[in-house]
């Protein structure tokens, strides 16, 4: 199989939904930010079974469940666990079949959004929206 043709918005649309992605868990509030995006992260480690490599696809969940716990501690774990699940998008979008099977380039679309919430994971995660009405509820704790 080889891979899709890419047009441009094939890495401006990805691009667009990860800044989406960041700007609405900025809103999340700590430390549930921290534990929902490793529970995510566990749960995207089943998106590509069936995808195309038999039973090799067995050995990504279980490394994305191990991953997966470690990331309900650190952002760090969480930004390397989606580096990793970028590599196994690269692999299906040479080798495999795309998530969505309407869409040829998906893989390759997920390896951009994940790629760039990696980076932002990497980074601590810090805000970059103000959560509205955070100073209020603060002044009534």
């Amino acid at each position: 199989m080889h891979p899709a043709p890419l047009a441009v918005m094939d890495y401006v649309g990805p691009a667009i939904g990860a800044l989406v992605f960041v700007a609405a868990m900025s809103l999340v509030a700590e430390p549930t930010r921290r534990r929902l995006n490793a529970i995510i992260l566990a749960g995207a480690s089943g998106v590509y079974l069936s995808g195309g490599f038999g039973p090799w696809e067995l050995i990504y969940p279980v490394i994305g469940t191990v991953i997966g716990f470690r990331a309900l501690q650190s952002y760090r774990w969480i930004g390397v666990g989606w580096l990793i699940h970028a590599a196994w998008d690269i692999a299906h979008h040479l080798w495999g079949n795309p998530i969505w099977p309407f869409m040829p380039s998906s893989a390759f679309g997920c390896m951009v959004f994940d790629s760039l919430i990696a980076v932002w994971f990497l980074a601590g995660a810090p805000s970059l929206l103000r959560r509205p009405f955070a100073e209020v509820r603060a002044a009534r704790a």
